[in-house]
C-alpha cells in the first residue's frame, strides 16, 4: 500500500531557508557548466590535450546529467527525497575538490562524470521541492525563485568563468563549487522534509541499462558529431544506430515493465507532453546563444573572457528585474499564462534576430545593450509562466515525474541546439569564405587600393593580411547566420503553445 503522502508546505524562515538551500544547489549545477565551457581552453593547454580530447571534460559531464535527470523521481522515491538531494549535493562536491585536485587529464574525466551524477540529481529535485514547498496559491514565486537559477547561471557562468580564466587557475572553476555546496548540505539536511517516507523499490535494471545506453549514445552524438562530419565517421554511425536502437528498446520495455524506471505515462498527460517541447525550444535559445555569442566577442572582437562574461550578464540583470514582476502578475492571476508564454518566446526570436543584426566586425559593448535586454525581458515571461502551466497543472503525485521530463527536455534541446547551431557555424564559416574569397580580385577598386597601399600585389605580407580580413568576415557573417537561425526556429515554434491547457492557479490539482 503506497505511504500518505505529507503536507511539506512551509512558511516564514524556514521556507526562507529551504528556498535559498535549494537555488543554491540549482545554481551550482548551472553555473558550474559554463564556468568549465570558458575556462576550457586553459585545462587542455595545461594537460596538453588536442581539442577532441578535451571535449570529453564536458560530454563526460553532460553524458551522466541526461542519464540521471529521467530516473531522479525512482531515486526520490527510494532513498527519500531529502536524503536523495543531500546525497546529490554531496556528491557534486566532492567530485568538484577532485576535479580541483586532478594530477591527469582522465582522472579530470573521471571526476567529471562523477560530478555529473550529483548534478543531475539536483536541477529536476530542486524544482518538485520548491513546488511543495509554497502554496498552491504561491507558484508563481516559487517558479519564479527556481527560474533565478535555471535563467541567470547561465548567465553568471561566463562571468565567474571569465574572471577565474584571466586570475586564477582553472581549477578554481571547481574549487569555488566548495562553500557553497558545504552550506547547501547542511541546510538541506537540517531543514528539508520529505513528502513521503522511503519506499522500498524493486528496480529495473533492464531499462536503467537501456535508458543509459540509448541517452549517453545519443549525447555523444551530439557533442562530437560535427567534429568528427557526422555520419560520414563509422564512430559516430555506430552511436546514432545504438541511441536509436536504445531508446526504442527502453521505451517498448518500460511500458510494459511492473517496475519502470522511469514512469513513460505521464506523457499521457497533454500537460506534460507539450511542456516538454516547450523546454526544449527554450533550451535552444537559452543555451544556443550562451554557446555563440562568447565565441563571436572573444574571437572577432577581441574580448576578453572578464568582459564577453559581463556582456552576458546584461541579460541576466533584466531577468532578475522582470521575473519577480511576471511571478507576481501569475500568483495573481492576471492573465493567461499561455499568453505570457507566447509572447515570450515571440520577443525571444526578435532579440536573437536584433542581435544578428549588429554581429559587424567592429560591434562595441554597448551595441548589445538592445538585444540582450530584450531577451532577459522574453525569457522572464516564459519561464515562470510555462513552469506553473506544467508542474502546477498536473496531480500532486505526478510533479516528480513531471519535473524530470521537463528538464529533461531543456537539458536535450540545448544539447540539439549546441549541435546544430556549431555545424552551421562551422560550415557556414568556410562557404561565406570561399563566397568572399572569389570577389576579392584586383578588379575591385578597394582590393587593388588595399595591396597597393601594403605593398604592391606581389606581396606576401599584404596577401595574408588579406587572406586573414576575408577569414575575419566569413565568421562574422556565421556568427549573424546562427542568430538567425536560433530567431526562426524560436518563433516557428511559439504557436505549441496553443498545445497546453490553462492551469487552474490556486485551485487543486485533482487526482487522476
Amino acid at each position: 500500500m503506497p505511504a500518505e503522502p505529507r503536507n511539506v508546505v512551509e512558511f516564514g524562515l524556514r521556507r526562507v531557508i529551504v528556498s535559498v538551500a535549494v537555488i543554491a544547489a540549482t545554481l551550482l549545477e548551472i553555473i558550474d557548466t559554463t564556468i568549465v565551457n570558458v575556462a576550457l581552453p586553459n585545462i587542455q593547454g595545461n594537460f596538453g590535450v588536442p581539442v577532441d580530447q578535451g571535449a570529453w571534460i564536458v560530454t563526460g559531464y553532460i553524458i551522466a546529467n541526461v542519464v540521471v535527470i529521467p530516473i531522479t523521481p525512482w531515486l526520490a522515491a527510494r532513498f527519500g527525497r531529502r536524503q536523495y538531494f543531500f546525497a546529490s549535493i554531496v556528491i557534486f562536491t566532492i567530485a568538484s575538490l577532485m576535479c580541483g585536485m586532478s594530477g591527469s587529464f582522465g582522472e579530470l574525466v573521471f571526476w567529471r562524470i562523477v560530478q555529473g551524477i550529483g548534478g543531475g540529481g539536483l536541477i529536476s529535485t530542486s524544482q518538485a521541492i520548491l513546488r511543495d514547498t509554497y502554496p498552491l496559491g504561491q507558484q508563481g514565486q516559487a517558479q519564479g525563485i527556481f527560474a533565478m537559477g535555471v535563467i541567470v547561471g547561465p548567465a553568471l557562468g561566463p562571468v565567474l568563468g571569465g574572471w577565474i580564466t584571466d586570475n586564477l587557475t582553472w581549477r578554481w572553476a571547481f574549487f569555488i563549487n566548495l562553500p557553497v555546496g558545504i552550506i547547501a548540505a547542511a541546510l538541506i539536511l537540517m531543514y528539508l522534509r520529505n513528502p513521503l517516507k522511503p519506499q522500498k523499490k524493486q528496480l529495473d535494471w533492464i531499462g536503467l541499462a537501456l535508458l543509459a545506453i540509448g541517452l549517453g549514445s545519443m549525447q555523444y552524438v551530439l557533442d562530437q558529431g560535427q567534429q568528427y562530419d557526422w555520419l560520414d565517421d563509422p564512430n559516430i554511425r555506430l552511436f546514432a544506430m545504438t541511441s536509436i536502437v536504445g531508446l526504442a528498446g527502453f521505451i517498448w520495455w518500460t511500458l510494459r515493465s511492473t517496475i519502470p524506471v522511469v514512469d513513460l505515462h505521464v506523457l499521457r498527460l497533454r500537460q506534460v507532453a507539450a511542456g516538454s517541447v516547450l523546454g526544449a525550444v527554450l533550451g535552444v535559445s537559452l543555451y544556443g546563444s550562451i554557446l555563440v555569442l562568447p565565441q563571436y566577442l572573444q574571437n572577432s572582437l577581441g574580448f576578453t573572457a572578464t568582459l564577453s562574461g559581463l556582456t552576458i550578464l546584461v541579460r541576466a540583470l533584466a531577468v532578475m528585474i522582470f521575473t519577480p514582476i511576471t511571478a507576481i502578475m501569475v500568483q495573481r492571476g492576471i492573465g493567461d499564462v499561455r499568453v505570457n508564454v507566447a509572447i515570450g518566446f515571440i520577443l525571444l526570436g526578435i532579440s536573437n534576430w536584433m542581435l544578428a543584426s549588429v554581429t559587424t566586425p567592429d560591434s562595441q559593448f554597448s551595441t548589445f545593450y538592445g538585444s540582450l535586454i530584450l531577451s532577459g525581458i522574453a525569457l522572464s515571461q516564459i519561464f515562470v509562466p510555462l513552469s506553473v502551466a506544467v508542474i502546477g497543472g498536473v496531480p500532486d503525485r505526478e510533479v516528480p515525474a513531471t519535473s524530470a521530463f521537463f528538464n529533461l527536455s531543456r537539458q536535450v534541446g540545448g544539447s540539439i541546439a549546441t549541435a546544430v547551431l556549431v555545424t552551421l557555424l562551422v560550415r557556414g564559416v568556410t562557404a561565406h569564405q570561399t563566397q568572399l574569397a572569389a570577389t576579392q580580385n584586383l578588379h575591385r577598386a578597394p582590393v587593388a587600393a588595399y595591396l597597393q597601399h601594403n605593398g604592391g600585389e606581389h606581396s606576401v605580407p599584404a596577401l595574408v593580411q588579406l587572406e586573414g580580413i576575408v577569414e575575419s568576415q566569413a565568421a562574422v557573417l556565421s556568427y549573424a547566420d546562427t542568430s538567425r537561425a536560433t530567431a526562426i526556429i524560436t518563433i516557428i515554434l511559439a504557436p505549441l503553445v496553443l498545445l497546453l491547457r490553462k492551469p487552474r492557479v490556486g485551485v487543486p490539482v485533482a487526482a487522476e
